[in-house]
């Protein structure tokens, strides 16, 4: 292998990489030869720089093969959704189950928060003895048994992906459309799977705020998954408010919980699952069409038995058998929850998304540090959405935060991040654009 610094020097000044650069620096990189500081100038120079269509495939490919890839033999398609992330996106808790409850496997590998966004993998570890990384056997194991089973990167699986995402998360390049590509793609192609749905996320919660640039990743996706032979699909779906009306891990989890029961049916995150879903059902062969898929997907919604395949992959992973019945009990809870009250009466014409998501993690609820631990309790519930009407002294939403100092913080910066007239917003598509 060429120097890593030689390799850099390549890419920070705009020359292309050979399929042997990249497979020997990502190598280096798996088996920490390749310093971190190397690693942050080299994602630094992608992010200026670019890749081209076969540099990005080579990426993905060296990454997947930086440690084991799986194989399956199950009786039906192993399936799975990734989102680029957002604020309130806690989809994937929802969305597993509903596909394993239609005969779908799901083995999901997730990732920590990412920037000003949240992580799956950090709401799941509110969970008291959920095993956020078990081993390929236990991995394997609860899939077959259960239909789904959501988990961290193991040792084993992609692991120059995993040391990459923690140095990008606090370098400032985790926007690289090239990096958000190869990243995703290569866990997902490390996990066996035979079928992939993108969530890919446009607006001001997003990583790609603007649609032009959002399109441009879920062609990237597409064409480079599909270069290296698993069939994908990308819904571009909206992000310019959080999805869900909470925001944080614990808060999120208890959301999802609630989704699946059918106390909590809220109309914008409700269509983004069940679009996401019922593509999945459809690309691995389980409906006809979107509409099948979709009846399908509620009746498994409506039966119950998504709920159940959630209660049984927490419970084989090491959480409480009885958590959906006493998530209230089991779920870490922040000692100061108050409202946070609008200032001004009138109609809320947007939302800083981005900023929600900052506010989380200043409460403690994400890292500014790959070290940093997690206060998987605090965050926002009841956020109102572009289009409500709030009165002043009203509720925008409730912040949970660890004392009343940064409840005061937070719910100045979410007082910042509305905007509150008498103009009314645009409308905008949940799912907005299908590819692939």
């Amino acid at each position: 292998m060429r120097l890593p610094q030689e390799i850099i020097r390549d890419k920070r000044d705009g020359r292309a990489l050979s399929p042997s650069d990249i497979a020997g620096f990502i190598d280096g990189l798996a088996r920490e030869r390749v310093t971190e500081g190397q690693a942050a100038a080299f994602a630094m120079a992608v992010f200026f720089r670019g890749l081209a269509l076969d540099e990005r495939v080579a990426l993905t490919r060296a990454m997947t093969e930086s440690g084991t890839v799986l194989a399956w033999d199950l009786p039906g398609p192993v399936l799975d959704k990734h989102s680029t992330g957002g604020i309130g996106d806690t989809v994937s808790l929802a969305l597993a189950p509903m596909v394993a409850a239609c005969g779908g496997y799901v083995p999901m590998i997730s990732g920590r928060g990412l920037g000003h966004t949240g992580g799956t993998l950090d709401k799941l570890a509110s969970i008291p003895g959920y095993d956020v990384a078990p081993g390929l056997d236990r991995f394997r194991a609860v899939t077959a048994e259960v239909g789904c089973a959501i988990i961290g990167q193991t040792a084993d699986l992609a692991p120059a992906d995993r040391r990459l995402y923690a140095i990008r998360d606090v370098t400032g390049t985790v926007e690289s459309l090239d990096l958000i590509t190869a990243s995703i793609l290569s866990k997902k192609l490390a996990a066996g799977l035979q079928g992939l749905v993108m969530d890919v996320k446009t607006g001001s919660g997003a990583f790609m705020a603007g649609h032009a640039e959002a399109r441009a990743l879920a062609e990237s996706i597409v064409t480079v998954a599909n270069a290296a032979g698993l069939r994908t699909r990308a819904l571009i779906t909206d992000m310019d408010a959080p999805l869900a009306s909470a925001a944080g891990n614990a808060v999120e989890v208890a959301y999802a919980v609630d989704y699946l029961t059918g106390r909590v049916r809220e109309p914008r995150f409700h269509a983004v699952t069940l679009a996401l879903a019922a593509e999945m059902l459809v690309i691995g062969g389980l409906a006809a069409d979107v509409a099948e898929a979709e009846g399908r997907l509620t009746a498994g919604l409506d039966s119950g038995r998504a709920c159940e395949v959630f209660s049984r992959m927490v419970a084989s992973l090491g959480g409480p058998a009885d958590f959906v019945e006493a998530v209230e009990r089991q779920l870490p809870r922040a000692p100061v929850v108050r409202p946070v009250t609008a200032e001004t009466a009138g109609l809320v014409e947007a939302v800083d998304t981005r900023a929600i998501g900052l506010a989380v993690i200043a409460l403690g609820g994400g890292r500014t540090r790959p070290q940093d631990a997690i206060d998987a309790g605090v965050g926002f519930t009841g956020l109102v959405r572009p289009g409500d009407r709030v009165a002043s002294g009203e509720p925008l939403g409730h912040v949970h935060a660890a004392d009343e100092a940064a409840a005061d913080r937070a719910a100045a910066a979410v007082r910042a991040a509305y905007r509150i007239g008498e103009a009314r917003p645009e409308p905008r598509q949940a799912v907005m654009e299908r590819l692939g």
